[in-house]
């Protein structure tokens, strides 16, 4: 329960109406969702608006309503509040709902196309083994304390991420470590927080159906800069020209890391292999036991970060050397036939190409080199054609399967991918449309010592056809097909 005059404090009104006076028993933006002394937030998102709901919401029990579209006929008993943004100003509210979690943890914001979830997972298990109660919100999973909360989102809605805070408050946590979407950027659910830190990985083709433009998908990237206050840090890839396009205006602390030996923090490729990596880092050379130079940027992520918040360069490469990879990001998938099958959540050009190099760069060349992949359906169509272009450069043999085809034609799909394949690769290239197969293909395919790679889903344990969330899990199938054969 909170009283309205005090979670309105900051907001930016154009009026109010109605009894400011009151107390409000919860937030939501779902009309379905509405209990008994809610205030009700009408957002207007890409598929519904929320305004289309206020007699419904009222009807639920709401006892305000926060609008941007003037409203008439509501009973004198509701409060109209109205303001030029819905969903940003709900992020100050909900700050203020939940008196202000954010600015009572240590809260480091992570953005960039690829790198989010390994260098959030990363950083959650550093400091957990530093000693610290650590909270973590990423693409496969929330974490509180001992606590692990299946995640839907890369970032969830601001009211979620503020319960969620609260709750790890109450579990001791110091540190929480999210990832930022540029979804969540744009749509504002990262309103009303306080970062004590942002770290930008890099930037590369990922998400122009939504931002329409890669300058769009920058700025989208940007915002978590332009908020950082002054006692804030900024963490930047000197290695990706675009670092220097975040922090431009940006008022906090700027901090650099990089492989190319400039930065403030930097760090030199020893060796890569299937076992492992070894890293020149602070005068020392040290194993870790993520592969690819990819994970090596998160591996100085990490590092970086801990080192700005003032821990022990020594104790920080110790427990760095034990921590591992995020599910389904470039993970193993054990079995008696002695193939190198991985699963690996590499959806966009940049990233596919990052793991079919790292494997390129690793194998003997006397072995196969087979890649499932497939490309999501209404998203992003311009990635098809290049995705299946990188996949067979590198590849022995690719199969093309569905991913996500959500409300697309499958067929449709691959044939967008079949585009960016070369006619001189035309014989590398299966077509198995459904998913389960291909990966039964693949492993028919497989000798000893061959390498699978099961690309574009890795943690998600299901698939999305014609509105509905089918159960699979490429992780548990590749296993039994493995097993099977």
């Amino acid at each position: 329960m909170a009283n309205l005059k005090d979670i309105l404090f900051g907001v930016k009104l154009r009026s109010i109406s109605g009894n400011r006076d009151r107390e409000i028993s919860g937030l939501t933006f779902d009309s379905r969702k509405v209990r008994q002394g809610d205030l009700f937030v009408a957002i207007q998102g890409l598929n519904s608006d929320g305004h289309d709901h206020l007699e419904q919401a009222v009807a639920q029990g709401a006892v305000a309503l926060l609008i941007e579209k003037s409203q008439v006929g509501f009973s004198d008993n509701i409060t109209i509040i109205e303001t030029d943004n819905c969903a940003k100003e709900l992020g100050v509210i909900a700050d203020n709902f939940y008196d202000h979690p954010s600015k009572k943890l240590k809260l480091i914001g992570i953005t960039g196309t690829n790198g989010k979830t390994t260098s959030a997972t990363l950083l959650h298990s550093l400091f957990s083994r530093l000693g610290y109660q650590v909270g973590l919100l990423s693409t496969v999973e929330n974490i509180i304390g001992n606590n692990i909360i299946p995640s839907h989102l890369t970032t969830p809605d601001v009211i979620t991420i503020n319960e969620l805070l609260v709750k790890m408050l109450a579990k001791g946590c110091q540190y929480v470590f999210m990832e930022v979407s540029s979804h969540a950027l744009v749509q504002e659910r990262t309103s009303g927080l306080s970062f004590a830190g942002g770290i930008f990985t890099n930037l590369s083709h990922d998400h122009l159906d939504y931002h329409q433009s890669f300058d769009g998908y920058i700025k989208a990237k940007k915002i978590l800069f332009d908020h950082l206050k002054e006692n804030a840090f900024a963490l930047i890839n000197a290695d990706d020209k675009r670092g220097k396009i975040m922090i431009q205006n940006t008022k906090s602390r700027i901090y650099k890391y990089g492989m190319k030996g400039y930065g403030d923090f930097t760090a030199k490729l020893i060796n890569n292999t299937f076992q492992g990596l070894e890293l020149g880092i602070s005068g020392q050379n040290i194993w870790f036991q993520l592969i690819g130079l990819f994970n090596a940027y998160n591996i100085l992520t990490a590092y970086s970060v801990a080192m700005i918040l003032g821990e022990d360069a020594q104790e920080i490469l110790i427990q760095l050397s034990q921590c591992r990879s995020a599910r389904g990001r470039f993970e193993y998938v054990s079995n008696e036939r002695n193939i190198m099958a991985i699963v690996d959540y590499a959806h966009t050009p940049d990233a596919l190409n990052n793991v079919l190099s790292t494997i390129d760069n690793l194998r003997t060349k006397n072995e196969q080199l087979i890649t499932v992949l497939g490309c999501g359906g209404n998203r992003d169509q311009e990635k098809r054609p290049k995705m299946a272009s990188i996949a067979t450069s590198y590849s022995d043999k690719v199969i093309l399967t569905s991913d996500n085809p959500r409300f697309e034609s499958p067929d449709e799909i691959l044939d967008d991918m079949m585009n960016g394949v070369s006619p001189v690769y035309h014989k590398r290239v299966m077509r198995v449309v459904d998913r389960r197969e291909a990966i039964r293909v693949a492993c028919n395919l497989a000798n000893k010592r061959d390498v699978i790679l099961v690309a574009g889903k890795g943690h998600e344990n299901y698939q999305e056809v014609q509105g509905e969330k089918v159960h699979f899990d490429d992780k548990k199938i590749l296993i039994q097909m493995l097993n099977k054969i």
